[in-house]
């Protein structure tokens, strides 16, 4: 009897990319790492916060075709390390809370509407969808099975993050919960240029101040008197 050759099962490949640029304009592209990079500051010395942006999200095991990829998600409860996808069976089944889109002109309402549908099956618990070019901010909050729109997005405070929302007249401007608004890259690099250049200053200050008593010192024992008696 000749036994018959065991057919192993086809390994899953899980694509790193899906073939889509992460932004179609500068203006997408910043408004994507302008809420990464706040996030990330903002957790930073929180071990089990995960951020990433335009990360390939896998949320069922052996369907590769199942997956989106956030603008930006935030993950409470994974720890922080490099990823070429998150695979959700593998990250004790936690699911992204929080997901972020950046609408381009790129995006269709089917596609929106799909990425919708997924985060509210997948365990999204709060997505918000901004469109730079209107400045129109949409958030949902999820209620049971299901994601219900934030009737009053102006000044709404993320339960999960903390962070809050202001709608301006013509951006959109978003807060830690200590109060300071998120800022671009460059705008990050300025603040600390400007703090550089105030420790600098107040450095010089006190140096100058230093310079000022050692002489009156030297002067004083010049005279006969112990600067230290007096």
């Amino acid at each position: 009897m000749v036994a018959e050759p065991q057919v192993r099962p086809a390994e899953v490949i899980y694509p790193e990319s899906d073939g889509q640029p992460m932004a179609d304009n500068t203006l997408q592209f910043r408004w994507i790492v302008t809420i990464k990079e706040n996030l990330e500051i903002l957790f930073a010395d929180t071990p089990d916060v995960f951020v990433a942006g335009d990360l390939l999200w896998y949320p069922v095991e052996g369907e590769s075709q199942r997956c989106q990829a956030p603008d930006v998600m935030v993950v409470l409860g994974r720890p922080k390390r490099d990823r070429g996808s998150y695979q959700q069976w593998k990250e004790d089944n936690v699911a992204p809370q929080v997901a972020f889109e950046i609408l381009s002109p790129g995006n269709t309402p089917q596609g929106m509407t799909r990425k919708l549908l997924f985060y509210q099956q997948y365990g999204v618990e709060e997505y918000y969808l901004y469109d730079p070019r209107s400045n129109e901010l949409v958030g949902s909050q999820r209620d049971r099975d299901r994601l219900v729109e934030i009737s009053e997005i102006n000044g709404w405070v993320s339960p999960r993050l903390g962070i809050h929302f202001e709608v301006t007249e013509d951006t959109l401007e978003i807060y830690t919960p200590a109060g300071e608004r998120f800022l671009t890259p460059v705008e990050l690099s300025r603040q600390r240029d400007q703090e550089r250049q105030r420790a600098d200053q107040e450095q010089q200050r006190a140096d100058q101040e230093q310079q000022r008593a050692d002489r009156l010192a030297a002067r004083l024992r010049e005279l006969g008197v112990d600067p230290d008696t007096v």
